[in-house]
């Protein structure tokens, strides 16, 4: 859907992204934070892995399931009232959590009832994972990664502000790279795959051992054909090793997952954050064919396959046309760069909330209004240090203020000075 906001923000935002305990959505959420720094504004983030240790070890106690679920339960509501907590504090103009995020209804209802304006970004499956249908009212915007039923499902459930958005890349993380050597041997191979053992994967990847073939991730365990192609003993890649990957595989395939092993190409409504971060390192891939893939991407800037005869056929022809591979592996970089960063997501989303909640957000004090408190040969290092954090010189003091304080390492002159006029303020009530 086209958004059109009728006021769009016009100052940065204070915004507090809440992370999943665990999970994929973890990385999408640290892709969002940066995303939003990056479009000038002040985030903060519920660092909510840092209490995934902590809810585990409740399954060791050995006590009774009912007794283990009504210890979670409780676990995660003091999550949520933490949460609740840092926004007392923080003050976000939104509060923009992901998939599985620690939220429970009671916070989100008393941050509704405190006019703070809250976001999901469900980036599931919404037939395979069905907690949404509790949560989804509760939020102010609900953000989803498919289309209709899903939105004609959500009105049921009283959610009429939802918005198509779909995954993307991080192109300062999604890139180009100049391996080494090492990395090359190490990552390389004609033709790679990272992702879970799902079983139409292990179905359709057996019939490729006769490629030089790598197979990364996990959940591949107990399948003796594929075991030799498998790299690092099956463990968890790390999204650092995945961009190599990516750079160094002749063919990088991308097969969506789906729990039905005879269903090779389910041809589903979403497209997988892979597509884009390939695309994003300029990487070449064989896709398969999706729902939404061709209102996102041209034919001619993604190769894709409908079927495993399709699949193999097009391995044999790519791997020997390198010039096609790079020329549509371009194509599909110069497109995620234009229209698929979670830059463009994050701004999207931003719009939308503003085309549903009049008057938002509410307006605050302008640096203009504080420059003057500043001797002139501090002027010019002070807009060298909004340059810095990525902050506009429309940013209010105290957000200013905020953006100091979460840096590490030894302060600048001007970050001192910056300070010690917020205390000055705070100590004799200077406006």
């Amino acid at each position: 859907m086209t958004v059109t906001p009728e006021t769009p923000p016009t100052r940065p935002l204070r915004v507090l992204v809440v992370l999943p305990l665990y999970g994929g959505s973890l990385s999408v959420g640290r892709y969002c934070v940066r995303a939003l720094r990056s479009l000038g504004h002040l985030v903060d983030v519920f660092e909510a892995p840092a209490f995934h240790p902590a809810f585990t070890a409740l399954k060791d106690l050995s006590v009774s399931s009912q007794n283990l679920g009504q210890l979670e339960n409780g676990f995660l509501q003091v999550v949520s009232q933490a949460i609740y907590a840092k926004v007392e504090s923080f003050e976000p103009d939104l509060v923009l959590s992901l998939a599985q995020a620690p939220l429970d209804s009671q916070t989100l209802r008393r941050l509704r009832k405190d006019g703070v304006a809250t976001a999901m970004w469900f980036v599931e499956d919404f037939r395979i994972f069905t907690y949404w249908k509790g949560f989804a009212p509760l939020y102010d915007a609900f953000a989803i990664i498919q289309e209709d039923p899903f939105f004609e499902e959500l009105e049921k459930v009283g959610q009429p502000n939802a918005v198509y958005l779909p995954l993307a890349a991080d192109p300062d993380f999604h890139k180009p790279l100049e391996l080494s050597s090492v990395d090359c041997r190490t990552f390389g191979s004609d033709l790679s795959f990272m992702g879970a053992g799902y079983p139409n994967r292990r179905q359709a990847f057996r019939q490729l051992i006769r490629y030089d073939f790598k197979l990364w991730g996990t959940e591949w365990d107990g399948d003796p054909t594929l075991e030799r192609h498998l790299q690092l003993g099956g463990r968890r890649i790390t999204s650092e090793e995945c961009v190599k990957i990516f750079n160094a595989s002749r063919i990088n395939l991308n097969l969506h997952s789906s729990v039905q092993s005879e269903q090779l190409v389910s041809r589903g409504d979403f497209v997988n954050p892979r597509t884009f971060e390939l695309a994003a390192c300029g990487a070449f891939q064989l896709v398969d064919e999706r729902g939404l893939l061709f209102d996102m991407f041209h034919s001619d800037e993604l190769a894709t396959f409908d079927s495993m005869p399709d699949l193999m056929e097009k391995i044999d022809y790519y791997l020997t046309h390198s010039e096609e591979r790079t020329q549509i592996a371009q194509r599909g970089r110069e497109k995620v760069l234009a229209e698929h960063t979670y830059a463009h997501r994050m701004q999207t989303l931003i719009d939308f909330i503003a085309s549903r909640r009049p008057g938002w957000p509410t307006p605050r004090r302008k640096a203009a209004d504080t420059m003057k408190d500043f001797p002139q040969d501090l002027k010019e290092q002070l807009i060298a240090l909004l340059d810095r954090l990525n902050l506009p010189s429309t940013v209010s003091f105290e957000d200013l203020i905020a953006a100091v304080r979460r840096q590490s390492g030894k302060l600048s002159d001007i970050e001192t000075a910056v300070l010690f006029l917020d205390e000055w303020k705070k100590q004799y009530g200077g406006k």
